[in-house]
């Protein structure tokens, strides 16, 4: 096979994969799209310029905002390859170095973005799942009494299958999304030939028109249309698992066409119809067919659900790495795949989240109303973030950045504000989850600045301490010690509790600084740099990006090419456990927060677990620290 021929199938298989993953959830929208516009809490009258003015709509919101946005342009701001809002966040502080309020803004958006997101892993799974499982209703009456129950029997099962990893199934995942692209292009084709005349609506006239002539009706549907782009930044998120050009040549090439051939498909259906309005989605498929659509559907929902689950898992992870986040259990699934994780503790929050939406909301149609506001304020940050990007790194001149900024910016707010007005129908829901998350994420940082700002004023230099090592100093014994400390140039805490209560050093003396990186790879060559000093003391730096998995053991096991050997059964590991107290007299963090970071503190996962350090190889030493 000759080179070409293999890299065309290798971008295949690529782009397959990407279908599984990436367009799980904006290829879920079909099932509830145009149901909400037309039967939604603002439903739409159905006429004929109005069904041409959403499909015309729908067409050029995926084409903006997804195709141009998404695909072209800011798939391209990738942080070595890999994508989404902590990548970019990452990104955009490059160019605020020196501007410490720059900084801080784009640090505040970056974090807040992220935080909207389990606002969507939450609604994502509920929504999805329960308004494939309403298929059934079409089929008869009898199944509404068993759409809830059966809906949360799938949830339940879902999320107690993540413990076991996805790694076995997820290899069908692309196949079985590519089959479920192939049925929506193809029935909505079917329909499209009998009434050839919504084609008509890939003209923007008609939207123009639409708002025209019904305003302010135009302005409240955009709330409903703004779903068909839902999960159109997770092929943004997603990117450093398949690159960019497979999921651009998926979505322009196979995706968009089968998702708007189904639409259109929906609207032929509606003009010949109107009484499918109750479920458009369901109603285009032939009787016969039904029961296997709501199964496909289902397996489709569940696939997309899973993607927004291991995004969630993701994103903690690296809120993790980033100080963002206390230590929390991260468990690995696949042996061969870093990227496939578990995290116990999102895992059950995201569970108990989910069925409580379903039994409150009981309908798609009610979770609908929520459904909007966090994915269109994430893709407004999104926006923002990256005119600073094409504007600082890419060096955009103002007119090339402006424009980047003025179009996508507005359609991003146009349908924000038009999701604003579910607000008080159930839409306070993400913005409420969304901002508890931020509190949380932005209270954790602020806190732990504080402790190592504290850890700096009281820590003795480093210089000083070895100069005083020259005169004479404690007993030493055999052995290394491994002190690990977060300032480089000061003592470490417990080597001075050690010394305070035990007398003696070890003749060898590690002090390991952990640095986590904004990028998300460390080469192996940059993990550790070694520094050595005199009286046996080593200064052993270890770097880690945000996607790494953090193995203290296995970057000590790389110094022995620079002369530093790491022999477990003969070292110790030092640690310092503080115990936070509050300063009565000078408050650093407003009360509530100081509770939460306290507690959250204290709650944390030991450092053995979280840099994989031996336990039977660690002594803790503790100390107390007012903030």
């Amino acid at each position: 096979m000759s080179s070409d021929s293999s890299h065309k199938a290798s971008l295949g298989g690529m782009a397959l994969a990407a279908m599984g993953v990436v367009y799980g959830d904006i290829g879920t929208s079909p099932l509830y799209t145009m149901k909400e516009v037309f039967n939604g809490h603002h439903p739409l009258a159905l006429t004929p310029d109005n069904l041409l003015g959403i499909l015309s709509m729908a067409f050029w919101a995926m084409t903006i905002t997804v195709s141009l946005k998404y695909v072209l342009f800011i798939t391209r701001a990738d942080n070595r390859g890999e994508g989404g809002i902590m990548a970019l966040t990452a990104l955009a502080l490059r160019t605020a170095q020196g501007n410490p309020r720059l900084a801080w803004l784009i640090a505040v958006l970056g974090i807040f973005g992220a935080a909207l997101f389990y606002g969507d892993a939450v609604i994502t799974p509920a929504m999805s799942v329960l308004s494939a499982v309403e298929g059934l209703e079409v089929a008869t009456p009898m199944f509404k009494p068993y759409v809830v129950p059966i809906t949360i029997g799938i949830l339940i099962a879902l999320f107690l299958v993540q413990r076991k990893g996805t790694a076995s199934v997820a290899a069908l995942f692309g196949p079985v999304m590519m089959f479920w692209f192939a049925t929506l292009g193809g029935l909505g084709l079917l329909n499209v030939i009998e009434h050839p005349a919504v084609l008509a609506a890939i003209n923007p006239w008609y939207a123009f028109n639409f708002f025209i002539h019904e305003p302010f009706a135009a302005f409240l549907s955009m709330g409903a249309v703004v779903l068909a782009i839902t999960g159109g930044e997770a092929l943004y998120a997603d990117m450093g698992h398949f690159g960019r050009r497979p999921i651009m040549y998926a979505w322009l090439c196979y995706v968009f066409p089968m998702l708007y051939l189904n639409y259109l498909g929906q609207g032929a259906l509606l003009l010949d119809n109107p009484e499918a309005v109750r479920n458009p989605f369901f109603m285009l498929v032939p009787e016969w067919l039904l029961y296997p659509m709501v199964g496909l559907a289902t397996c489709a929902t569940v696939i997309a659900s899973q993607a927004v689950i291991s995004g969630a898992f993701s994103l903690t992870s690296q809120a993790m790495q980033l100080g963002y986040c206390p230590r929390i259990q991260v468990l690995h699934t696949s042996e061969r795949e870093i990227g496939q994780i578990y995290i116990p503790n999102i895992n059950w929050l995201l569970l108990i989240a989910v069925v409580l939406l379903v039994l409150t909301y009981q309908t798609s149609s009610n979770l609908a109303a929520m459904y909007g506001i966090a994915v269109t304020l994430t893709m407004m940050i999104d926006t923002v973030l990256a005119f600073i990007v094409v504007r600082s790194l890419w060096k955009w001149n103002w007119w090339q950045a402006g424009a980047f900024l003025i179009l996508f910016v507005s359609v991003d707010i146009a349908f924000f504000a038009a999701c604003a007005t579910k607000i008080l129908d159930g839409g306070w829901f993400p913005l409420v989850l969304g901002l508890s998350v931020f509190a949380v994420l932005s209270t954790w940082r602020s806190g732990r600045a504080l402790l190592l700002d504290k850890l700096r004023q009281d820590a003795m230099p480093l210089n000083a301490f070895l100069e005083s090592l020259d005169y004479g100093g404690p007993h030493r014994v055999e052995g290394t010690g491994i002190y690990m400390t977060p300032n480089p140039d000061g003592v470490p805490r417990a080597m001075l509790h050690n010394l305070l209560h035990n007398k003696v050093l070890h003749e060898r003396i590690i002090m390991l600084n952990v640095q986590m990186e904004d990028v998300p790879h460390v080469p192996e060559i940059d993990r550790v740099e070694v520094h050595t000093l005199k009286h046996g003391f080593n200064l052993v730096i270890v770097r880690f990006g945000f996607k790494d998995e953090p193995d203290v053991p296995a970057a000590l096991g790389m110094c022995s090419e620079y002369g530093v050997n790491y022999a477990p059964m003969e070292t110790s590991f030092f640690l310092s456990r503080e115990i936070i107290i509050s300063n009565k007299k000078i408050r650093s963090m407003a009360p509530w927060r100081e509770v939460v970071f306290k507690w959250m503190f204290r709650n944390a996962d030991p450092a053995t677990a979280f840099f994989k350090i031996p336990p039977n190889r660690v002594v803790e030493l503790g100390s107390q620290i007012e903030i």
